[in-house]
């Protein structure tokens, strides 16, 4: 099924820029981080001590691979999960599977979240290719009772919502996906901290960060 959103969304990747490739150490790590210009994103949800923050585009095989393990990381300790959309000029549907998600979204934020983790689940199979991405996305709607109308987006503001969680990456300095961090309200420790080896690193960073959070009480 063809959309009309397509030329939008073509219209929308075209004015998302080109992202700074800057790089810095973060606390004297050997690992080459993100150097945050603005950190005014990295923050928990209000009422939360600890979140995980993540900048992910939907057709990068990392965030893929770390999609299982940080949706499993909140469930067990509880802590909310805050993504946001960083799609990719280099990749043919990212931007347009961002918006589909959050049109999803305006259905419950539960479905919009199980297509982005469907997405991530069976991405290899329409790597590269938008138009089996779109075939892969009406059957979801269908699996789930939906039918998905001729415009998703008619007016773009869905666009324009993915648009600046882009911008908004851009400021924060975002240059690679998946960008992932955990976050703190009233830390006696690091307000944020870059998560660069999800699978060595995670879990003891959230650990650390909820024993800072408490301690600071």
């Amino acid at each position: 099924m063809l959309r009309a959103c397509l030329f939008r969304t073509a219209i929308a990747v075209a004015a998302l820029g080109l992202i700074s490739s800057a790089h810095a150490q973060f606390g004297g790590s050997a690992s080459a981080t993100t150097q945050v210009h603005d950190p005014s994103a990295l923050v928990p949800p209000p009422g939360a001590r600890v979140a995980i923050v993540e900048f992910e585009d939907q057709e990068c095989p990392r965030c893929a691979a770390v999609n299982p393990k940080l949706k499993a990381a909140a469930a067990q300790y509880g802590i909310p999960w805050v993504r946001h959309d960083f799609p990719l000029k280099m990749h043919a549907w990212s931007f347009e599977a961002a918006v589909d998600a959050r049109w999803f979204d305006q259905k419950s934020k539960k479905l919009g979240d199980e297509y982005r983790d469907a997405i991530f689940a069976n991405q290899g199979s329409f790597y590269n290719n938008p138009e089996l991405m779109r075939k892969f996305t009406v059957s979801f709607a269908q699996n789930h009772g939906i039918q998905l109308p001729f415009a998703l987006d008619p007016q773009g503001k869905l666009a324009a919502e993915v648009t600046a969680d882009f911008n908004l990456g851009n400021r924060v300095g975002i240059d690679h996906t998946p960008t992932i961090w955990i976050v703190t309200s009233h830390s006696r420790g690091r307000p944020y901290i870059e998560v660069t080896d999800v699978d060595r690193n995670l879990y003891l960073t959230i650990d650390q960060a909820l024993a800072d959070t408490k301690a600071a009480k």
